[in-house]
């Protein structure tokens, strides 16, 4: 089985395995992580998902080996946008997915070409000391194709994007939490231990309100401060109820102290 998930209350972890190709993506692959995680957004009791790579690699990117033996027609007739309508299922499984909850990817080893494109579709990235990400794919003339060039831009600034595009060259744990292309670095072998502890601690909180201002965050890309500011009221005005109820648990003595414990 190339795609397994692993529950923990309500937190998945979604496990690529084909640690042979150093998780290097293929159909059968893609296809699995794409339906696992429509699985985990549409469950009602999943919260988190962490997105791991067995083996000691997050992934390899597409499996060149399996491409070098496809057509042109083969390569991209499967994922042309259409007119309208939804996207098909990207070369990379998920990378299309606009999900209403939060991933976490954990990486170790190699996160390069469309594993790139992964990480940086998920929400936060724990990488281990020795991980790296580049976008190996240039050396080869094969594009970023799985929303390299939307997300990495909005995630790191252009400039940066712009040297990491062109010149392909690989960028480790330490300089990726510099610019901002990752948040957390472990010791290596911790990636997942960490990430399942933050998708445990985001768990805990009010799901609908903690979502709210996610679906905020992403919807605000292009809009001018008016515009931003609008969309954020109006999708988050639902929510203040709740804040009120919690803020009602803040006056019983909840949460003082700047305390996260038992709110």
């Amino acid at each position: 089985m190339v795609v397994r998930v692993e529950k923990d209350s309500t937190v998945w972890t979604v496990i690529h395995s084909r640690p042979e190709v150093r998780n290097a993506m293929d159909p059968e692959s893609a296809s699995a992580l794409h339906d696992a995680f429509l699985a985990f957004d549409a469950d009602e009791n999943a919260s988190v998902a962490v997105f791991w790579g067995e083996g000691g690699a997050f992934c390899a990117g597409w499996d060149l080996k399996h491409a070098s033996a496809l057509t042109s027609a083969d390569a991209l007739d499967p994922f042309d946008f259409p007119e309208e309508g939804k996207p098909p299922m990207a070369a990379m499984g998920p990378s299309r997915l606009e999900l209403s909850k939060p991933v976490i990817a954990a990486v170790a080893g190699p996160a390069v070409a469309g594993g790139m494109e992964l990480a940086i579709w998920a929400d936060i990235r724990v990488m281990e000391e020795s991980a790296f990400m580049g976008v190996y794919c240039r050396r080869w003339g094969i594009p970023l194709i799985d929303g390299g060039t939307v997300r990495l831009p909005r995630l790191i600034g252009e400039g940066r994007a712009m040297d990491l595009i062109l010149m392909g060259r690989k960028v480790g744990a330490e300089e990726a939490l510099r610019i901002g292309l990752c948040e957390y670095i472990v010791p290596d072998g911790r990636a997942r231990e960490k990430a399942e502890a933050l998708a445990h601690d985001i768990a805990r909180f009010p799901q609908s309100c903690m979502r709210a201002d996610r679906r905020s965050v992403r919807a605000q890309h292009g809009l001018g401060m008016r515009d931003a500011l609008r969309q954020e009221w109006r999708n988050s005005k639902p929510e203040v109820t709740e804040g009120i109820e919690g803020a009602a648990r803040f006056a019983g003595g909840k949460g003082r102290g700047g305390s996260f414990e038992d709110v």
